[in-house]
């Protein structure tokens, strides 16, 4: 998506604004918490446990997060600043670094709360990713009604670069277990194991069956329907001969097998779990085609 200039004065307004005012973490700083975090971080200073246990400092972003469902208490600045770049054309964000400040260490028991403002907006720069603003954010955590420690956390919101892709798509590795699929997919046909001992659909191919162990097994062509089961949407690394950002899904044949596979016909930020897609094969290069699955009309939303 093309990009447009937006005049630094009015980025530069939203310094200094309230992002997020008298927010308080879901839980009091708590032994589990440092337990999980130590074990995690393989941290065995003998200052976080015991009856004197102390949280390590750099739990600190920790006890202010909101979990899935969130904190819910943005303020209308930070919701109008990304509305802003968005529009322009800055849709991607990447977290680019953090600085934290400890004032006092922070106790089992201590409820925190915290705020946070825009602290700045940076001119427009251009990077490796892309051409975009580095926004940093200013908490600073309380507990007990005291200053414990700041926060600073840098994002940058851009334009993704879009870069021509090079080289040669990766090959797949072809082996005596799976040479069948490939040679159907040479003949333009989507092959799946099926076992000769219980008649069990099986993909990806594998030497013997899961369910009851038998080696035996013939193949069924599938019809090539189905439907997005689950998706991810690549923005980033870039990879040579790939071209960000794209869908890959992981695609429910109407055989009852699952298939990873790219998701055409539709633009990326269009895929929907539950969409119908059907197969279709792709030459990506003179020496190699692989299995797609295009985004039917009636779940493409009128995309195709």
């Amino acid at each position: 998506m093309p990009y447009k200039e937006i005049p630094y004065e009015e980025l530069r307004a939203f310094e200094g604004r309230t992002a997020e005012e008298t927010g308080h973490g879901k839980d009091p700083v708590n032994l589990p918490m440092i337990r999980h975090w130590c074990e995690a971080m393989g941290d065995t200073n003998p200052a976080y446990t015991g009856a004197d246990a102390v949280a390590p400092p750099t739990m600190l972003q920790a006890w202010t997060m909101g979990g899935l469902s969130a904190n819910g208490g943005r303020f209308v600045a930070h919701d109008e600043l990304f509305a802003l770049l968005d529009g322009a054309g800055y849709t991607s964000v990447v977290a680019t670094d953090c600085e934290q400040e400890y004032l006092r260490p922070l106790r089992p028991g201590d409820e925190i709360s915290f705020d946070a403002r825009i602290e700045s907006v940076s001119e427009r720069k251009t990077t490796k990713l892309g051409t975009g603003h580095f926004i940093t954010t200013r908490m600073d955590v309380h507990a007990g009604g005291e200053l414990a420690g700041t926060h600073l956390f840098r994002i940058l919101k851009y334009a993704p670069a879009r870069q021509k892709p090079q080289g040669k798509r990766p090959r797949p590795v072809v082996n005596r277990d799976n040479a069948g699929f490939w040679a159907g997919v040479a003949e333009h046909r989507l092959l799946i194991q099926r076992c000769g001992g219980c008649g069990t659909l099986r993909f990806p191919w594998l030497p013997g069956c899961n369910a009851c162990g038998s080696l035996v097994w013939d193949t069924v062509e599938s019809s090539g329907e189905g439907t997005v089961y689950s998706y991810v949407v690549m923005h980033h690394p870039p990879f040579p001969a790939f071209d960000p950002p794209y869908a890959v899904g992981l695609i429910e044949l109407a055989e009852g097998v699952r298939i990873i596979s790219n998701v055409t016909g539709v633009p990326y930020d269009k895929v929907r779990i539950g969409m119908p897609v059907r197969l279709e094969f792709r030459r990506v290069d003179a020496e190699l085609e692989i299995p797609v699955f295009r985004a039917v009309a009636d779940g493409a939303g009128g995309g195709v």
